[in-house]
This record gives structure tokens, sequence and C-alpha cells, in this order.
């Protein structure tokens, strides 16, 4: 009985992931855009630009990341029926914090991102993760899956963004390229569909292949 107990320790301490692995699980493998495809709201409606991209994943990647930790460390003491509505209201403490900031440090961002910034709160992504690793895992290693999950959706805004704005605008994070009008299909909510399936596409085959 002892010899068995002492076997499973060793085979879940040795099936546990280092805390870089878990980040690039988060970037590549379980990437929320490109393999999980979650959060697709924001993903189409704030992808207009590189910058506005860019912003949109890292308030959620900050949510992300200090919501994990919080409910991994009181996870035990939540009781199963108010489990889900605990996570809400620790998520939505945070967005919070995150929307005031916002307002009074980036308030030309925050008005660019609008409402996308308090429904942070209902991201499936925030909430699937909680759900499906913040509350089995430890505090570290739900640090580090917060942070991977949140870096892949930010690069991955990040690159919609910025392919969208290139195109649709001929600018890149504002500064313009060349003159003329870009291509508006982009701009508008088909390019967002178009690019983000390409992309899709090309980012599953290139890591097949890895």
């Amino acid at each position: 009985m002892q010899r068995a107990q002492q076997l499973r320790r060793r085979t879940a301490k040795e099936d546990r992931m280092k805390p870089i692995d878990l980040i690039k699980k988060g970037i590549i493998k379980d990437n929320p855009t490109f393999v999980l495809v979650l959060g697709m709201c924001p993903t189409l409606g704030t992808t207009t630009s590189a910058l506005n991209g860019m912003g949109m994943g890292l308030a959620t990647l900050v949510v992300l990341t200090l919501s994990n930790i919080v409910i991994s460390a009181v996870a035990r003491f939540i009781p199963d029926k108010v489990r889900i509505p605990s996570y809400i209201v620790i998520i939505s403490a945070f967005v919070t914090i995150i929307q005031l900031l916002m307002q009074a440090y980036l308030p030309s961002l925050y008005e660019t991102l609008g409402l996308f910034i308090p429904l942070i709160v209902v991201n499936c992504i925030v909430l699937g993760r909680a759900e499906a690793f913040a509350n089995k895992n430890t505090v570290l290693d739900s640090a580090c899956d917060g942070l991977g999950i949140g870096l892949g959706f930010t690069l991955s805004l990040m690159v919609i963004g910025l392919i969208r704005e290139l195109l649709g605008s001929g600018t890149l994070f504002g500064l313009p390229l060349w003159h003329g009008d870009g291509i508006l299909v982009f701009v508008l909510a088909p390019g967002a569909f178009l690019v983000l399936g390409l992309l899709m596409a090309l980012f599953n085959k290139l890591t097949r292949r890895a």
C-alpha cells in the first residue's frame, strides 16, 4: 500500500510540467485563438489595428494571470455549489481594476476598446482556465498557465490586427507606410474572418510539422 502511494506520488511529480513548458504550451499547443478557437468576439471586434489587438490581449493576460493565482490559492475553501459564481466575482474584481487603470492612464485606448474590456469577465478563456486548470493546480503552475495562455492570446490578436491594419489602412501601429488608401475589406468584419481563417490554417500547419 505504502509502495503504491509512493509510486503514484513519483508519477505525478514526473508528469508535472516545468513552468517554461506550461508557458510554451499556452502559446503554441493550447493557443486560445488558433487552436482552441476561444474568445472570438474580442478577436474579431478589436483587431482593426495592431495596437488595439495588443491592448486587448495584454488586458486579458493580466486578468487571466492574476485570477488564476487567486483562484488556485482559494479554490479549496470554496464550496462546489458557489464555485462558478465565486470565480466570476474574483475575475470581475481584476477586470474592474484594469478598467479603472486604463481609463486613468490610457483613455484613448480604453475608448477604442469600449465594451470589450468589461466583457473580459465573461470571456470563456478566463473562466475556462479557472475551471479547467487553476482550481486543480498549484499557484505557480496556475500563474504560468495564465501567462502562457495570455501571451498566446495577445500575440494572436496583435498579428491579426497588424495584418488588417497594414492591408486595410496602410499603417503599422498607426504609422503610415505608404500614401493612398488600403483595401477596405480588411478593416471591415469580413476581413477579420478572412485573416483569422488564413492564419489559423497556417498556424496549425506549421505547429503540426514541428
